[in-house]
C-alpha cells in the first residue's frame, strides 16, 4: 500500500498503520501529496480509494487521512 501510494500521488509523506491488532483487516492511511491541492477532501479519498481499490476488498475497515504537503509541514 506504502509504495503504491507514494509513487502514483507523488506522495511527500506517506504513513499505513495496521489498527486492527495485527490482523491486517483495519488500517488507518495518511497521506500528504501535491495532487491534493486545489481538490476537495471526498476527491482527494476518492483518489486514495482507486489506487488501493484491491487491498480494500480484503479490508473490514479503512481510516484515510488526505493532506497537501503545505498542510503536513504545518502539522
Amino acid at each position: 500500500m506504502h509504495a503504491a501510494l507514494q509513487k502514483q500521488l507523488d506522495a511527500v509523506h506517506v504513513k499505513v498503520t495496521d489498527v486492527s491488532g495485527g490482523c491486517g483487516s483495519m488500517f488507518d492511511v495518511e497521506v500528504a501529496s501535491p495532487q491534493f491541492a486545489g481538490q476537495s477532501r471526498v476527491k482527494q479519498h476518492r483518489m486514495v480509494n482507486a489506487i488501493l481499490k484491491e487491498e480494500i476488498k480484503s479490508m473490514h475497515g479503512l481510516t484515510i487521512r488526505t493532506m497537501t504537503p503545505e498542510q503536513f509541514q504545518s502539522k
